[in-house]
């Protein structure tokens, strides 16, 4: 998108011109042009240009409804739409200098479009506000947004996927409390993402959903006495149908708060893969190296690797999460119907969508890019007495122990294990048996790392075959 240029002489926010021009497009209420200061709190064009594509097919879908309706003669309607598609040329070459004194992208188009038309483009903005202008703007804005969400978070499965049916029966350490719980693949790992993006995908097309109602022809906020066709715009524009009450229309923000909140959960779940994704390239673990691509160096230590990527995609949530707080802050005390404050609900939403967007497009890189060190991983789960569990639940089914007690049994062994530095498999038979003479040699066919993930064959457990079943699952879902 282009920048906006209001510091430029040819762009200059305070030419007699564009006072000119700020004044036509109030009317005749006010006498003397803005202040500079007030325009320069009250403009949005900064941000809000990128909303030209919302604004020009809003115009389109009102000017041609307008025509058929018979409120503005056809001759304006084709005039209106040739001027459209000229402004959009222009725009596209970056051809089209934005004015601050002209506040907002609606104000903009409309006033170029007058240069290139003469008075029809006047009767554009016949039966409709900024403030319908602006919520459809919007909303049509965020459902673009969230169709990319989706596609870009069905990449970021498809990335798991091939790591998960790649690593189905790698074994790692799984941790609670950041400590060695028990034995599970890595495979399994990678599909505990797959289903939080799966989530992510479908708070993402709740929201969609309940956002895709058109709020053009409510007008300022009562609503117009012209003869207008609402249901005619809406489906021009893609929308299920217009919305129902033109004080909600106008001034409802919610659609916006629900993609944020949809947002944030999805930056955090990201957050946490980059957590994981830092803390396995560290040396102390070395689970997985990042190539050049993901990752940094440093200015005074040639010996470091530093996975800058994912530090930052873990960062960005923060910054996505303060988004959503924002425009709940603004929205909060608001009376109805339109204030200007919700100028304010643009710039969080632009922000974090973006963020968002490219921190979703680095996770799906990294996870393609990194490799795994399947030794380090193995290593790793084996330590920590994490067949401990294996050991009580056979004590539970080969000697008939109450599970309480086989945990207390367990717990000895462990401890018996821990003085004498080695793991369970290291201990002798006589060695256990000193601690519960029910014990036969058969335990050492469940105290190893991988005869503990084979034995996990519960539905959605992380045996190599269950990884495998939802790894098929999961790409037929998704194809």
């Amino acid at each position: 998108m282009s920048n906006d240029n209001s510091d430029k002489p040819d762009n200059a926010a305070g030419s007699d011109a564009n006072d000119q021009s700020a004044n036509e497009m109030w009317g005749g209420r006010f006498a003397t042009s803005p202040d500079a200061l007030m325009e320069a709190i009250n403009a949005s064009i900064g941000f809000d240009q990128r909303l030209w594509r919302q604004d020009i097919a809003g115009s389109r879908a009102h000017a041609t409804m307008l025509g058929t309706q018979g409120i503005v003669s056809a001759d304006d309607v084709t005039a209106i739409l040739k001027g459209l598609d000229a402004i959009e040329a222009r725009i596209e070459t970056g051809d089209f200098k934005f004015s601050a004194a002209l506040e907002d992208i609606h104000m903009n188009i409309e006033a170029h479009l007058k240069d290139l038309i003469g008075d029809a483009a006047g009767r554009l903005h016949t039966a409709r506000s900024r403030n319908d202008q602006v919520a459809t703007d919007f909303r049509l804005y965020v459902r673009d947004a969230l169709e990319g969400l989706d596609a870009a978070l069905l990449g970021f499965q498809h990335a798991l996927l091939v790591k998960a049916e790649s690593h189905a029966a790698t074994v790692m350490p799984g941790f609670t409390h950041l400590q060695t719980a028990q034995p599970v693949t890595f495979g399994h790992h990678c599909l505990a993402y797959v289903e939080m993006a799966s989530r992510d995908r479908g708070r993402f097309s709740d929201a969609r959903k309940r956002l895709n109602e058109s709020p053009l022809g409510a007008a300022a906020l009562a609503g117009t006495s012209f003869p207008i066709d609402r249901d005619a715009t809406a489906k021009s524009l893609g929308f299920d149908g217009p919305t129902r009450n033109s004080l909600d229309s106008v001034s409802a923000r919610d659609f916006a708060l629900e993609t944020l909140s949809a947002a944030a959960i999805c930056a955090t779940h990201m957050s946490r893969l980059a957590e994981e994704i830092v803390i396995w390239a560290s040396a102390p673990f070395s689970f997985i190296s990042l190539s050049d691509a993901f990752s940094t160096g440093s200015s005074i230590m040639p010996q470091k690797r530093n996975p800058d990527a994912a530090e930052l995609c873990r960062a960005k949530a923060g910054r996505i999460i303060g988004a959503l707080s924002t425009l709940l802050v603004v929205m909060k005390g608001l009376p109805l119907a339109y204030s200007k404050d919700m100028q304010e609900d643009k710039e969080p939403v632009f922000d974090a969508l973006e963020s968002l967007s490219l921190v979703i497009a680095a996770m799906t890189g990294m996870v393609g890019d990194l490799v795994v060190n399947e030794d380090a991983m193995r290593d790793a789960a084996a330590g920590g007495f994490s067949t401990a569990t294996d050991l009580a639940d056979w004590l539970v089914r080969a000697g008939g122990l109450p599970f309480r007690e086989a945990h207390h049994v367990t717990g000895s062994i462990v401890a018996l294990a821990e003085n004498k530095g080695c793991g369970l498999e290291g201990l002798s038979l006589e060695e256990m048996q000193s601690v519960d003479k029910r014990i036969t040699k058969e335990v050492f066919s469940v105290l190893s790392v991988e005869a503990s993930v084979a034995s996990r064959t519960s539905f959605g457990g992380t045996a190599p075959t269950e990884v495998a079943k939802q790894v098929a699952w999961w790409q037929n879902q998704l194809s």
